[in-house]
């Protein structure tokens, strides 16, 4: 049994999906014997592997561990901000990649982010969904489309509002939105979308419950972001059958793959407005994307992540 660390930038009790995953992986190392603490990324760590989320936010932390255990395990995790933005300008999150001692992405495609001398090191992890249960009907007089994204430059989070609005009033389509906003001029953004908008509907934060319940209920999940790592809802919306439209960037396409029918440029709001169009008006595509979702379902068993956690700490410990 060792002693595990699990460095989180992420605040406790937050819905940021850094600390859903934190949260996550706890309980499998836990269900595999090891003792678990999952804490902030500047604290002193004296544990026998580190595993630390984020290559630049948790950079000191990774610096310390190295300096008082050269001969200790670490794990760094990437996420798509480190591997499509910080390693490209930030010299401590290279730091980090070069200390650790395996890289855990979150899709396949993310070992190609990195340099060729980084890639032996990357062991790649899917992020799994426990059973959600069975699915709500979605609601018949509307066809609804959910997104679940914190209001964020880097999410996109108001391009699907603009992709709907000015449609046909005899159109079923409507937007409904959670998430929380991460400034007050963002909130304000949201809120003046939704008082020209009546496509638009902005529920501000949810629970992790509620917001995969919303999920449940909806015809089509949007994923607007500019980069991603490998984004858990897209897992969640493949269990429960939902069908997914979103931006054709590496981290999604690595998940979904490059033939999937539901992709477009990112920063199009036209481009997303005709997926989400031709969703609700032809069943046959609608069932097509549906299908192509529910395809990927088998890469988020919860058996998956349990047994690719396992075999990497029969690595290094």
């Amino acid at each position: 049994m060792a002693t595990i660390y699990i460095a989180c930038p992420a605040p406790p009790r937050s819905q940021q999906g850094n600390r859903i995953t934190a949260l996550r992986w706890a309980r499998i190392l836990r269900a595999l014997g090891h003792r678990v603490r999952v804490g902030a990324v500047d604290d002193h760590v004296d544990c026998d592997l580190l595993v630390a989320l984020h290559a630049r936010r948790s950079a000191r932390a990774i610096l310390d561990y190295r300096a008082h255990h050269p001969d200790r395990p670490l794990v760094l995790a990437l996420t798509g901000t480190d591997l499509y933005q910080d390693l490209g300008m930030s010299g401590p999150a290279r730091r980090s990649v070069a200390l650790a001692d395996r890289l855990v992405v979150l899709q396949p495609g993310g070992r190609l982010a990195l340099p060729v001398a980084a890639r032996r090191k990357v062991r790649v992890i899917y992020q799994s969904v426990q059973s959600l249960g069975v699915r709500r009907s979605p609601p018949h007089h509307r066809f609804q489309v959910c997104q679940l994204a914190h209001l964020r430059s880097v999410k996109d989070p108001l391009l699907v509002a603009r992709a709907v609005r000015d449609l046909p009033l005899a159109l079923r389509l409507r937007v409904v939105h959670a998430g929380r906003a991460l400034s007050g001029a963002m909130a304000a953004r949201a809120r003046a979308e939704e008082h020209r908008n009546p496509r638009y509907r902005w529920l501000g934060e949810r629970s992790h419950r509620r917001a995969l319940a919303l999920l449940g209920a909806s015809h089509v999940l949007v994923l607007s972001s500019r980069l991603e790592g490998g984004a858990n809802v897209i897992g969640e919306a493949a269990t429960l059958g939902v069908a997914i439209v979103a931006t054709r960037i590496d981290g999604t396409v690595g998940l979904l793959g490059s033939g999937y029918p539901g992709l477009f440029p990112p920063g199009d709001a036209g481009a997303l407005r005709e997926l989400l169009l031709r969703a609700e008006r032809d069943p046959s595509f609608y069932a097509r994307l549906r299908r192509a979702t529910q395809d990927k379902a088998p890469l988020f068993d919860p058996h998956r992540e349990r047994d690719a956690w396992q075999r990497l700490l029969s690595e290094l410990l």
